[in-house]
């Protein structure tokens, strides 16, 4: 088989090079990248650092009373809050668990359950 068959025509087709036209500044090359970037900053970087705010004021606002569910899927009330530790009530269990372990605030104690 010969190469020089099916490379021919492919090289036929290739753009002529330039000899003295205009050229593209050296920083266009930058451009894509810097562009990549920004896009990358509003899709990802962005939206986790909101949720991670989020997720640290609902834990500084934890208070005794209040129903959670953790991180692992147990839903308890709120018995005591430490400062690294929040003591819950789980059925019949007393759990003691990291703040960060806390997922999600069902009731607020003191609200009423049905809110709509």
């Amino acid at each position: 088989m010969n190469l020089t068959y099916g490379i021919a025509p492919l090289l036929a087709m290739a753009p002529a090079p330039q000899q003295g036209g205009q050229s593209t500044p050296g920083w266009a090359g930058f451009v894509p990248l810097v562009l990549l970037l920004v896009v990358f900053y509003f899709v990802l970087i962005r939206p986790q650092q909101k949720k991670a705010k989020e997720h640290q004021q609902l834990l500084t606002t934890l208070r005794p009373g209040d129903k959670v569910v953790t991180s692992g899927g147990i839903v308890g009330t709120v018995l005591a809050v430490k400062d690294k530790a929040v003591t819950l009530r789980s059925a019949d269990a007393k759990l003691e668990i990291t703040k960060g372990a806390v997922s999600e605030i069902l009731e607020r104690s003191g609200e009423p359950s049905g809110q709509s």
